[in-house]
């Protein structure tokens, strides 16, 4: 009897020893602002070009997304968007210069396995088109409107299910946490 729990008390200990020393070297998963950036533009041109093959006249095309995460300790990014939307109507692009600096709050969604900014608030706004003159408070709203629509439904991260370890993340209930120039999953408590 006491030769065959000899395995068995082995197996045990041995189980116990790479179980303890896997939680104590867990750290928390880190995405940087550049990844969130590139995520985000391909994000939307994604969107672009569904929006276009759905027939929309609207296209959407990003020069740059600028992401600051963790700005002065706060957990929130701010995102910094420059891009053109242009009415694509009669044989004619009519494009509207925008520039959006928004603020939000990084959500994690373990159903989705993905991040997203929500509770968006307008920090700046700016639009330049040759072919509009007038009060823009009114189309900055409208853009504004758009965007936060847009930001709520596109996440700005998602993890990769072809790699193994962003795949046991999504397994695992997880938590978002802000710090300066990243986000870092974590184990919910």
């Amino acid at each position: 009897m006491k030769d065959m729990l000899k395995p068995i008390v082995s197996l045990t200990l041995m189980f116990a020893v790479v179980l303890a020393s896997g939680c104590a070297s867990f750290s928390p998963y880190s995405i940087t602002e550049g990844e969130v950036e590139q995520h985000l533009k391909n994000a939307v041109a994604k969107y672009d070009r569904e929006q276009l093959q759905s027939g929309s006249p609207l296209s959407l095309s990003l020069t740059d997304a600028d992401i600051t995460l963790g700005p002065d300790g706060r957990d929130v990014a701010i995102i910094d968007l420059k891009g053109q939307v242009a009415l694509n109507a009669l044989l004619a692009k009519l494009p509207v210069d925008l520039a959006l600096k928004v603020e939000g709050a990084p959500v994690y969604d373990s159903q989705e396995k993905a991040v997203y900014i929500r509770r968006l608030q307008l920090l700046e706004s700016s639009i330049d088109s040759p072919f509009f003159k007038g009060d823009l408070g009114p189309v900055t709203d409208s853009v504004m409107r758009v965007v936060a629509q847009m930001l709520e439904t596109m996440p700005v991260y998602r993890l990769d299910e072809t790699s193994t370890a962003q795949r046991l993340l999504g397994v695992v209930p997880m938590d978002i946490r802000v710090a300066r120039g990243r986000l870092e999953l974590v184990m919910a408590e």
